[in-house]
């Protein structure tokens, strides 16, 4: 199995939220659905950036490391690489 790191980028306002998931085309849906309470009422969400880890342990720690960054310049710059 794989782990996807991802962040989201809203159309609305150009925030990014990040997670991690198995299965991107389905969380993204969910995230797009509404299913979300934190990402509802930014929709439409695009996939801005991913990274994909064997270990889940992997993807956790990534994820928590990119959301301690709090820096909109951080994540744009992960984004010129994708």
């Amino acid at each position: 199995m794989v782990y996807i790191v991802y962040i989201l980028e809203s159309e609305v306002d150009h925030s990014f939220y990040i997670g991690y998931t198995s299965d991107i085309e389905r969380r993204l849906r969910e995230h797009n659905e509404g299913r979300s309470r934190y990402t509802s009422k930014k929709r439409p969400w695009r996939l801005y950036y991913f990274e994909e880890y064997k270990l889940k342990i992997d993807a956790i720690r990534r994820e928590r490391f990119l959301k301690r960054q709090r820096n909109r310049d951080f994540y744009l710059s992960l984004g010129d690489r994708y």
